[in-house]
């Protein structure tokens, strides 16, 4: 992958495109000439940097096959560049016919019109959740090109020594506190529990508890409430007690991971990429659906493609950005090579992901699309809000506010962001 492709990642800096229009754009893509009706389409993307290339190849090869008259350039960027070299492209009216995006930037993109309405896309090929994502006020702006979730893993080991019933996707938060209270062991250095204390830990909570991070028009925040209270207290109220605090640890790299690879860490909330690096854990281990509150919701990342609202060739540019998120071709690629997950809903087709070995409930990444938690997306401010929220929660975590203290500051700052 050409980044930690699933690391909730905020909106980069370089992602402001408010302010940008149409005026005067067009499309990299030009007819060919001197070969009839066949016409050349520029795609840019991040997603194949840094060892899938030759899938990206692939994938383009099988669709030129199958349709002929349209062929495709590829300009491929590593991410840490990709966003400011689309900024540039989109503000000088050179953007590629067809190009990358991240879910937590669509919105921006959307609202100032450099994204084509795509006519006639049948959705049902999609996770409805995934294409859901992509779409506005009904109508799809972008197709989701790969996504990737948050589970809860758990120590089957550390569960059967305490005799304890594994986690299942009828748990809420009060069934994993319990369980987390009668698995920690501190003294041996072993935790019940570990939820980073975050704001991309915090929206998702919200939602678990039944409420809203944005008011409905995303113009303040609405977290600030009985809901919101409950989430932030859910998250605080482990630190020094089913999880280690910040100078036990919590919150250095990797630690977290490396707790549970020790085989110290009984329950873990973290994203699916992270299957690899227990590969050869020493002891048996599994995932379940997130426990909600009163509800279900599971954090979900995805990529996208969308075509340029100035492109001069929209169907074959529509063809190949369809092509690229539900062909089988991808599919198999991306199954075979182990390059992110496809985002379609036939599930026959994802045998082969269920089918790849540890962890043994692979279902439970699929069953957790069933109710997700979108990221708030505000655009040019979202790096901030994240980091507001962040820095507020640690400060009660680490007793120098009170929960509502917090709470009310990171409502103050994010409404004077929001402006």
């Amino acid at each position: 992958m050409s980044r930690t492709a699933w690391t909730p990642v905020g909106t980069v800096a370089a992602l402001a495109v408010v302010g940008l229009t149409l005026a005067g754009c067009s499309s990299g893509g030009t007819e060919a000439s001197g070969d009839g009706d066949k016409v050349t389409i520029t795609y840019s993307n991040f997603i194949s940097n840094g060892g899938n290339e030759e899938n990206l190849a692939t994938i383009v090869k099988a669709f030129e096959k199958e349709n002929p008259d349209v062929k495709v350039d590829v300009t491929t960027l590593p991410y840490a560049d990709y966003f400011t070299a689309l900024q540039t492209d989109l503000a000088g009216g050179t953007v590629s016919d067809v190009f990358d995006i991240e879910f937590a930037n669509y919105a921006a993109y959307q609202a100032n019109g450099v994204l084509a309405p795509l006519d006639g896309v049948d959705t049902d090929l999609y996770q409805a959740s995934l294409a859901d994502a992509y779409a506005t006020d009904g109508t799809q702006y972008a197709l989701p090109s790969s996504f990737s979730n948050v589970v809860l893993f758990y120590n089957a080991d550390l569960f059967d020594a305490a005799g304890i019933e594994y986690p299942t996707s009828d748990w809420t938060w009060a069934d994993e506190q319990a369980a987390a209270e009668k698995l920690t062991d501190a003294g041996a250095g072993v935790w019940g529990d570990y939820q980073p204390i975050s704001y991309h830990e915090y929206y998702k909570a919200v939602a678990q508890a039944g409420g809203d991070f944005l008011n409905e028009d995303g113009s303040a925040a609405a977290f600030n409430s009985p809901e919101g209270l409950a989430a932030a207290e859910w998250l605080v109220g482990k630190s020094g007690t089913t999880m280690p605090t910040a100078e036990q640890g919590a919150g250095t790299p990797d630690f977290d991971s490396g707790l549970f690879a020790e085989g110290k860490l009984a329950m873990w909330h973290t994203g699916i990429w992270m299957f690899g690096g227990l590969a050869d854990a020493g002891f048996a281990w599994d995932i379940a659906v997130e426990p909600g509150d009163t509800t279900a919701a599971s954090a979900l990342f995805s990529n996208g493609v969308a075509v340029s609202a100035g492109t001069k060739n929209a169907d074959a540019a529509q063809r190949f950005a369809e092509f690229l998120t539900s062909s089988k071709t991808m599919v198999d690629v991306r199954l075979d090579s182990g390059w992110e997950l496809p985002p379609i809903a036939d599930e026959s087709q994802l045998d082969a992901y269920l089918d790849k070995g540890d962890p043994a409930n692979r279902q439970a990444v699929f069953d957790s699309l069933e109710q997700v938690a979108l990221a708030p997306s505000i655009g040019e401010g979202q790096t901030e809000m994240q980091d507001i929220v962040s820095e507020e929660l640690t400060e009660a975590a680490a007793g120098r506010k009170s929960v509502q203290e917090a709470l009310d500051s990171a409502e103050e700052r994010v409404n004077a962001l929001l402006g």
